[in-house]
């Protein structure tokens, strides 16, 4: 078959299994899911094998380290799936789920339902452990969902999801609700793009080029963030050992993803005791600072930032840092550079901590908080299968309630409208 009626008849069977998938009851859902976890300890052999033949390719392409480490399904990486499956299966089931159940004049009595969203179309890179997280979640939320992965990792997404769907099949359930796109050509993602009757939703994970490319290109919803430009504003009234601690930690601890902080705005009433402060701490981190004139005038090690520093992620050791007038200048700043990822306040003062969460347009507000809590886990959902910056349907970060929706259901005893 060519390439455009592979991709197809994949989505068609997705589209089937998805009847499937939404009627499952929770132990079915939890019974499958616990058979793949088992399913990847026994088979860890095959998949390891399969996972070779990547690392194999990637090193003679000279792909990075960095890169390789991303695709090496190591035993840590292993066991981390096995139980990541498991933690998904003791998750409650949000299917099914009945609520504002309200009576209306005419005697009928209206609710809503959470339901699965359907076919899940997912585009991602590198790291092939994202086929079995991404999957295990939309089964739990009764999706299907088709997998588009890297070519980097095509062997390990295909050994994966083998397993996966023998697993299925084992339950009687239709392996076709988990299925890898087998081709590695770029038409494959163009024209799984189109394929509007088919899926329901498509969610790009990877870096800033393939979410342009899929938010431009696709005729499906798409659930995407581009970058993470996190901010951290040190209020005047900020207790400045705290907010050494929280930046410290926004920054330092793991400067690569999402939610680490990228730029650091100071009230000109703090800055000349914090920045000493707070710049000694950095610097002994290895963290290279770009600051503006007021900053670079406060610590002599730092080095003018460029206009393009302000709203650039850097995903390393480095950090814009600017002093502003007062709360007002900062959040003009934000609005201007964010990404709607993540923005925090380190103030003592209530009403400029209300403020900054009324007023600042992000997807998790903090006060007196490190922007790296901006996370699935660390906020209750237990997982989470991306991070959306949109506001239509998901806003943050997504766990299993984000991979459903609500209908409305009604109930009634013959009533006809008047």
């Amino acid at each position: 078959m060519s390439i455009q009626e592979t991709v197809k008849d994949m989505a068609i069977q997705a589209k089937r299994a998805s009847r499937g998938m939404a009627s499952l009851s929770t132990r079915q859902k939890n019974s499958v899911l616990l058979r793949m976890a088992k399913a990847l300890e026994d088979q860890k052999e095959f998949i390891a094998q399969e996972n070779e033949k990547d690392l194999a390719a990637g090193r003679e392409k000279g792909l990075s380290s960095a890169m390789l480490d991303r695709l090496h399904l190591s035993e840590k990486v292993m066991s981390s799936m096995i139980a990541g499956l498991k933690e998904v299966a003791a998750l409650p089931d949000p299917v099914g789920e009945v609520t504002e159940m309200n009576k209306m004049p005419s005697g009928i009595v209206v609710g809503r339902m959470r339901i699965p969203l359907g076919v899940i179309g997912m585009i991602y890179e590198s790291r092939p452990n994202v086929t079995v997280d991404a999957a295990a979640l939309c089964l739990k939320a009764g999706n299907a969902i088709l997998l588009r992965g890297g070519s980097e990792a095509i062997h390990s997404n295909l050994a994966l999801s083998k397993v996966l769907q023998d697993a299925l099949s084992a339950e009687n359930i239709d392996a076709a609700a988990i299925q890898v796109i087998p081709v590695t050509d770029r038409e494959a993602v163009t024209y799984l793009l189109g394929l509007e009757e088919q899926i329901d939703l498509i969610i790009p994970r990877g870096g800033e080029g393939l979410i342009r490319f899929v938010a431009e290109n696709s005729r499906i919803p798409v659930l995407k963030h581009y970058k993470g430009v996190c901010h951290v504003f040190v209020d005047e009234s900020a207790d400045l050992e705290m907010a050494t601690n929280i930046v410290m930690n926004s920054k330092v601890q793991r400067p690569g993803v999402c939610n680490a902080l990228e730029t650091l705005l100071v009230h000109e009433a703090a800055a000349p005791e914090f920045l000493p402060q707070v710049g000694a701490e950095l610097m002994k981190a290895g963290v290279e600072i770009r600051g503006c004139g007021k900053t670079c005038a406060l610590l002599a090690d730092a080095v003018k930032a460029a206009d393009e520093d302000w709203g650039m992620e850097f995903l390393d050791l480095i950090l814009a840092v600017k002093v502003v007038k007062d709360l007002d200048e900062a959040m003009d700043h934000i609005v201007l550079h964010g990404s709607q990822h993540t923005e925090s306040i380190i103030t003592s003062s209530y009403p400029n901590s209300q403020r900054f969460l009324r007023e600042v347009d992000a997807s998790a507000v903090m006060i007196n908080a490190s922007t790296r809590f901006s996370d699935g886990g660390q906020f209750g959902l237990g997982a989470e299968i991306g991070i959306s910056t949109t506001k239509l349907h998901a806003y943050g970060p997504m766990g299993l309630k984000e991979l459903t929706t609500k209908k409305f259901i009604v109930f009634g005893e013959g009533q006809v409208r008047e």
